[in-house]
């Protein structure tokens, strides 16, 4: 199977496998092992097909001998966690978001699924903004060193913000219940 695939594939590259977890099981070491014949540093992914936090719900394991300190017991192979993303070319992302367009739930409409996504949205934006403002508490207590690209970033983000002091859009806010209250 593994020759067959690099036949078709041959740009692609084996990294390791993934697995359904939700967690490690002690057989994932023994299917690991198995990896080692054809990968020189098999990664484990572990998706959460239920997933209960937001964002990407993955984690990405290798494996290392952990040697003890006595000298009666053998060493034995465990799993460490290695940070990782999910990404995808343009290309893959305008595939993805044109099969999406037609797959519809017709048990939920649309709206209730529109407003769903935004506060799933709403909820990442928030656990974001508290995790970069826990960052930036750190760097002023000097727990961290300042990050010039993360600071950067920021610097972006902030650049990209529409500018709320234009007249009209104060003047829209403003009348915005009294527009309310004429259409009731």
């Amino acid at each position: 199977m593994f020759s067959m695939f690099k036949r078709i594939n041959a740009k692609e590259h084996v990294v390791g496998w993934y697995s359904t977890g939700p967690k490690l099981r002690e057989n994932d070491l023994d299917i690991h092992r198995l990896f080692h014949n054809y990968v020189p540093n098999p990664v484990l992914v572990i998706i959460d097909v239920q997933p209960k936090e937001l964002g990407i719900p993955t984690k990405a394991y290798y494996d290392v001998e952990e040697v003890k300190e006595n000298a009666t017991q053998k060493s034995q192979k465990i799993f460490v966690h290695v940070p990782s993303e999910i990404a995808a070319h343009e290309v893959e992302e305008i595939g993805v978001e044109h099969l999406l367009r037609d797959v519809k739930d017709t048990t939920i409409s649309t709206l209730a699924t529109e407003v769903t996504g935004k506060l799933t949205a709403l909820k990442g934006l928030d656990a974001r903004l508290k995790e970069i403002r826990s960052y930036l508490d750190l760097v002023i207590d000097e727990k961290l060193p300042l990050n010039h690209e993360i600071l950067y970033h920021l610097q972006d983000v902030f650049n990209l913000l529409p500018n709320l002091n234009v007249n009209d859009l104060i003047k829209a806010f403003a009348d915005f219940p009294l527009f309310c209250s004429k259409n009731q």
